[in-house]
Parts: structure tokens; C-alpha cells; sequence
């Protein structure tokens, strides 16, 4: 199992813990953010193919911002598929 600490950039949400598991996402925990909606995104992609998760979460923004708390977590994803 691979894990990963990503320090999120442009989010309310501080952090990103990941765990993927034979090309599958197994847990995802935020620190920080939209209580609601963090554990919602969460919870969608658990059990999700990391590529799949990846394709459907990036370059989704918020506001004004040119980030997410989703997209974050597609950031922290393809740098913990990178790192296998």
C-alpha cells in the first residue's frame, strides 16, 4: 500500500492523507475544508481506480479560484502514481 501526505495549495483544506492500493484509492482523509464537502469527495472516490479518479477531479475549481479541494486530490494522486 502506498501513502501519501499532500500539503494542499490554494484550498481552504490544508492537507491530503491518500491510500491506493493496487491502483485503487483506499482511503482519502482532508485536513481542513468544507467539512461536508471533503468527506463527500472522499467517500466518492474510495474504491475508485486512481486513473478514473484522477480523470473525473482535475481542473474542477471553486469560486474564483483557479483550484479545488478536488482537484487537489487529483494533484495528490498522480504525484502518489508517480512515485511508484
Amino acid at each position: 500500500m502506498a501513502s501519501l501526505r499532500y500539503i494542499t495549495h490554494g484550498t481552504c483544506s490544508r492537507a491530503i492523507n491518500v491510500e491506493v492500493e493496487d491502483g485503487i484509492v483506499k482511503s482519502v482523509e482532508f485536513e481542513g475544508g468544507c467539512n461536508g464537502n471533503t468527506k463527500g469527495v472522499a467517500s466518492l472516490v474510495e474504491g475508485m481506480e486512481v486513473d478514473i479518479a484522477i480523470a473525473k477531479l482535475e481542473g474542477i475549481t471553486c469560486g474564483f479560484k483557479g483550484t479545488s479541494c478536488p482537484d487537489q486530490l487529483a494533484k495528490a494522486l498522480t504525484q502518489l502514481q508517480e512515485q511508484e
